[in-house]
């Protein structure tokens, strides 16, 4: 069983802020996955953008994440 990573956003393979990269990296997805869905969510009606801004707030930085572990 692989093990579960912690909600983050890497510095790594991200486009604009890296939620659905870490979003994919949590759930085990790949990350175009995560970011065609969200696309599609788009062209539907709701607050698919203001609850991305609200990740981009929330989730820390991978390297905060680690630096918490380790520490």
């Amino acid at each position: 069983m692989a093990p579960s990573h912690r909600l983050a956003r890497p510095r790594d393979n991200r486009w604009i802020a890296g939620v659905c990269a870490g979003l994919a990296r949590r759930f085990g997805l790949s990350p175009g996955v995560v970011r065609l869905l969200f696309v599609l969510s788009c062209l539907l009606p709701g607050p698919q953008v203001l609850v991305y801004l609200a990740l981009w707030i929330i989730m820390p930085n991978e390297e905060q994440v680690h630096y918490r572990t380790v520490a």
